[in-house]
């Protein structure tokens, strides 16, 4: 494999890794490991050039070192990206990327993401050790993720309206995958009404079957009018062009980088739109891992998941007694741990 360094004002490291033989195209991002190993799971995803996937692991790894700062954990933040149609060879391009991660030794420890599954990673596994997200451990995170964006949903319901009761509020997801799925599935037994969209039409089905939920047109779920917007499929939707177009008053979701630039936190702040930070509220699923990447037992790993609600309590009252976002808010308390920390090797 061939492994080249791309050199970047923002990041620790960011290394590409290409084996044209199996037609292998792969990237790893580590934006910081101030505070322990770099966490984050493999996405497997088509784009249309190698910058637009590069764009994608700098955002998606500061995201997690931003996430795992927040949550308090010993663990920095990384991202690694598979590029290419799934249906070449999947096994040997797995495989081929558990070998690019295992040259780094742990300094990024990978898991599922986007278009890899826990039994992708039992692939991975058989290059490297350092993967988590396995079967018969800490397995699928999509339950855990969902349990913190509920979490989040709830924290924000109670900042507006002074109660816990979700009951006869609506609720529109966009996308209706495993984390979207299990997240409609929570709503939906404490009472909440759901209008969902999905560019899968199995996973809408599903969803519709299951809950009642009312199904729009993928382009038509911003501007549904509900009270909450939960944005569950990728990253950017929240951009000039949807903001507008928004009927809710709460957004609070399972996607990555759900701001497409950071001067949409101000556009939705200007419209009155509560924003729950994306990682703030998705860290369920890297609390889940701790299970396996820190020994926690699953009682621990739940009470941090519960906490997701007074750190987003604790973000939306910085932000309104500061004059700021909740996404300035969130960036600044991370920042703040970021700062205060000291590199693993540098410790007593």
């Amino acid at each position: 494999m061939e492994i080249t360094e791309k050199l970047t004002n923002t990041h620790e490291l960011v290394l590409i890794g290409r084996d044209d033989a199996i037609g292998y195209h792969g990237i790893i991002a580590i934006h910081s490991t101030a505070l322990g190993p770099a966490v984050g799971g493999t996405r497997f995803w088509n784009y249309d050039n190698e910058a637009e996937a590069l764009t994608d692991a700098l955002r998606l790894s500061q995201g997690m070192t931003y996430k795992s700062a927040l949550a308090g954990l010993p663990l920095g933040g990384g991202k690694s990206i598979i590029i290419g149609n799934s249906a070449r060879n999947r096994n040997a391009l797995l495989r081929a990327h558990g070998r690019f991660v295992d040259t780094l030794q742990g300094r990024y420890i990978t898991a599922e993401d986007v278009g890899t599954s826990p039994a992708d990673m039992e692939i991975v596994r058989l290059e490297t050790k350092y993967v988590a997200g396995l079967i018969g451990r800490s397995g699928d995170p999509s339950p855990f993720t969902a349990a913190g964006v509920f979490r989040a949903i709830q924290a924000s319901n109670y900042f507006l309206w002074r109660t816990l009761e979700l009951s006869g509020l609506t609720v529109a997801i966009q996308g209706c995958g495993n984390v979207g799925y299990c997240l409609a599935k929570e709503l939906h037994e404490v009472g909440v009404r759901l209008i969902v969209s999905d560019v899968n039409s199995e996973n809408l089905s599903r969803v519709v079957a299951e809950f009642g939920a009312e199904a729009v047109a993928p382009n038509e779920i911003f501007s549904v009018k509900a009270d909450v917007f939960a944005p569950c499929a990728l990253g950017g939707v929240l951009n000039d062009e949807t903001i507008p177009q928004l009927k809710v008053q709460i957004v609070a979701g399972s996607a990555n980088n759900q701001l497409l630039e950071e001067r949409h936190g101000t556009m939705l702040r200007n419209r009155n739109i509560l924003y729950a930070p994306d990682y703030v509220a998705n860290v369920g699923g890297v609390l889940n891992g701790c299970t396996e990447l820190l020994g926690w037992t699953s009682e621990q790993a739940v009470t941090k998941m519960l906490a997701i609600y007074d750190t987003v309590l604790r973000i939306f009252k910085i932000a309104e007694e500061e004059g700021i976002t909740p996404n300035e808010a969130a960036d600044r308390l991370a920042e703040e741990r970021l700062q205060r920390s000291e590199r693993p090797e540098d410790r007593d």
